[in-house]
């Protein structure tokens, strides 16, 4: 499990190159609110692969490709409700506030990244026992 956390964490940084690296090309010629989604929609479909292939070692199927971006949801409102707690309430700066959410978000999006593309942890039967493949761990 440590082996997974590790590899999520460098996916994610992958993907956070990628997504800025893409934004800050395509803004110059779609404008910034196209290019942030475009750039968003191609970095998710990229870390989806990652994700499968990388750092959990699964065969990447359209039924897990088509159910990874609720991983996407669970970190944006984590990273949202941490965002307006911190400034709000705890009186965090808005410029560091983001970056204190999204260090929280991390386990919450492994966790939901993890339950969508392999299962229920210790392979216990359930809704997304239908959704796993075989693994090479």
């Amino acid at each position: 499990m440590i082996g997974q956390v590790l590899r999520f964490v460098v996916v994610g940084g992958v993907n956070t190159a990628t997504y800025y690296g893409l934004y800050l090309v395509l803004r110059q010629w779609i404008g910034y609110l196209p290019g942030h989604v475009v750039a968003f929609v191609l970095s998710t479909i990229g870390s989806f692969f990652l994700n499968a292939l990388f750092t959990y070692r699964v065969r990447p199927t359209l039924r897990r490709f088509l159910l990874f971006p609720l991983s996407t949801v669970a970190n944006f409102v984590v990273t949202t409700a941490g965002v307006v707690l911190l400034i709000e309430y705890a009186g965090l700066d808005e410029r560091a506030a983001p970056l204190v959410a999204a260090v929280v978000a991390i386990p919450v999006t492994f966790v939901v990244a993890r339950r969508l593309l392999v299962g229920r942890p210790g392979g216990a039967a359930g809704p997304w026992s239908a959704v796993r493949g075989p693994s090479r761990q």
